[in-house]
């Protein structure tokens, strides 16, 4: 490598840890619904904004997926439709909720747990667990939000050729301050993906911009604040737009897709959860899905759930539209 030549700027930057220690506490339970809090689902659009491809780990067939091309990388599908499966969906948002609140790591490798905070390594207490896990679940503890697959809406799948990647490096010296770990790691929004083109990059099955899925996420027993911080990693803050970024190709602007909420089914008495089979829903469109929306948001904003600093740094790295290009050259 030519050491005149510009070197591109990262293609991630790190979310700081708060100062202060997690709070851990005893999660709400699953034994019954309580009127202070929150339940229902959201049903989502999701857009691709960058091309997205999760692989499935297994390199098939051009023919079998309906290619010239004699090997392809495969996506999981579903008769010829695009899926995310909910846990990928789930662990993204996870790490975003870990990050813009005072929680510890979910998974961490045992190369790096010595450079890890002690603070931070995960939740093993079912009694004694952090903002997150209490969310989202943690060992033994299945969280209080449910991610449903994501179905892409349109049928043929298309085929994109990504350059090789690298293995990520963690040895670098920006990895670590004073010995630990600098933070949680993120990709930023980039204005494009790159695609090398057949005769220079690896086939891939994928969704092409403009593509859209539809999901559900369903939640009970939330607080305000704690699905408002749901709401601002899934983009419907006014203020700070972020995207969600999924899948592989990250370092190369891949994954970018922008979240639009169509309805809300909304738990308004949860004492017709013991009086009716089928419980009754207030299901929430239009106006008044935003009026919810920004009630949440504003409870999360006011708490003391959302790390400010965090937010603020993750505003800027998930930002979208991103201004950032994809970096040239080595991956």
């Amino acid at each position: 490598m030519n050491r005149d030549q510009p070197v591109s700027p990262k293609p991630y930057d790190f979310v700081s840890f708060p100062d202060r220690r997690p709070t851990l506490s005893a999660p709400i339970g699953h034994d019954r619904y309580h009127r202070d809090r929150l339940h229902g689902s959201l049903d989502l659009t999701l857009q691709v904004q960058t091309a997205l491809h999760i692989s499935t780990g297994i390199t098939g067939l051009g023919s079998d997926v309906g290619s010239r091309l004699p090997l392809i990388k495969t996506m999981t599908t579903t008769d010829q439709q695009l899926v995310i499966q909910g846990s990928s969906l789930k662990g993204c948002i996870r790490a975003v909720y870990e990050a813009m609140t005072n929680s510890t790591l979910a998974v961490i490798t045992s190369r790096y747990r010595d450079q890890v905070p002690p603070d931070r390594l995960p939740c093993k207490n079912p009694k004694q667990l952090c903002p997150a896990s209490r969310v989202f679940g943690a060992l033994d503890w299945q969280g209080l939000v449910e991610f449903s697959d994501s179905t892409c809406q349109t049928k043929q799948p298309s085929i994109g050729f990504m350059p090789s990647l690298y293995s990520p490096r963690p040895e670098r010296r920006e990895y670590f301050v004073r010995g630990r770990v600098a933070g949680r790691k993120f990709y930023y929004n980039m204005t494009r993906a790159i695609d090398r083109g057949e005769n220079r990059g690896i086939p891939v099955q994928q969704a092409s911009r403009q593509y859209t899925f539809k999901t559900t996420i369903h939640y009970k027993n939330l607080l305000p604040e704690e699905l408002g911080i749901l709401l601002l990693i899934l983009g419907q803050d006014k203020q700070s737009p972020i995207a969600l970024k999924v899948g592989g190709g990250k370092p190369i602007g891949m994954g970018t897709m922008t979240t639009t909420v169509t309805a809300i089914s909304h738990v308004q008495d949860v004492s017709d959860r013991y009086r009716n089979y089928e419980v009754p829903h207030a299901q929430l469109t239009g106006a008044d899905i935003q009026t919810f929306i920004q009630t949440q948001i504003t409870a999360a904003k006011e708490s003391q759930l959302l790390e400010k600093p965090q937010w603020q740094q993750l505003a800027t790295i998930l930002k979208y539209p991103g201004v950032q290009e994809p970096p040239e050259g080595m991956y």
